[in-house]
């Protein structure tokens, strides 16, 4: 399968306007943003879980790296709530349910192979400010790809560096960029080379950003 597989173009998806697609587990569904490959992809997901549900046991090859959305999600590592960013390199495994139901937002099979460092933190309470109007937090950097979590307050504009490409989830809030405007669970992919100056809405915003990586973006190696 693929889905938004040229990285050499912008995408913009509403991630609440895509269809919940059922994944092989009952009680967790899916709404794909980019795919590469079958049940084993370089993917890109917002993921569902019911009240009791759970994946089995699995170890991730490629890595995974997630945003709990809502809800509390669990595994042997613990129990991570609302605003937790959570990186699972190659070679770990888990087992993934949630009692009371969650949604995530994951990526799949998008990691230095030789990655091992195996974290969770609470992105708010990382941000500092870094200038007027603006709040950020580096949550994890290396020479491929940084993961940044942004808080704008009203008005203020974001500019990002995608020089090796970059992509963007809205968590709370709106920005509006190119044109474009862009609410909570929209997702945003440009390409490398490009540079992108968003503003926030009235209500300000929180975003997820992760830049550099395009560059390295291919279907895993099965």
């Amino acid at each position: 399968m693929e889905l938004h597989a040229n990285f050499s173009k912008r995408v913009v998806v509403h991630s609440d306007n895509e269809p919940w697609q059922a994944s092989p587990m009952p009680g967790v569904d899916r709404r794909m943003l980019d795919r590469i490959g079958g049940e084993v992809a370089r993917a890109t997901t917002i993921v569902r879980y019911a009240p009791n549900s759970k994946f089995s046991s699995h170890t991730h090859t490629g890595g995974e790296e997630f945003i709990v959305l809502d809800g509390v999600f669990q595994d042997e590592h613990g129990d991570f709530p609302a605003g937790t960013y959570v990186r699972n390199p190659p070679t770990t495994s888990h087992t993934p349910g949630s009692d009371e139901g969650c949604t995530i937002f994951v990526k799949l099979w998008q990691f230095d192979m030789e990655d091992r460092n195996q974290f969770h933190v609470d992105m708010a309470k990382s941000a500092e400010p870094t200038q007027a109007g603006i709040k950020a937090a580096v949550l994890h950097s290396d020479d491929r790809e940084t993961v940044r979590y942004i808080e704008a307050e009203a008005n203020h504009n974001v500019t990002l560096d995608a020089s090796g490409g970059v992509e963007v989830l809205i968590l709370s809030g709106t920005i509006n960029e190119s044109g474009d405007d862009l609410r909570k669970g929209s997702w945003l992919r440009s390409p490398a080379g490009s540079q992108i100056t968003a503003k926030a809405g009235p209500e300000g915003a929180k975003i997820w950003v992760k830049s550099g990586h395009l560059s390295y973006a291919k279907a895993p190696a099965v």
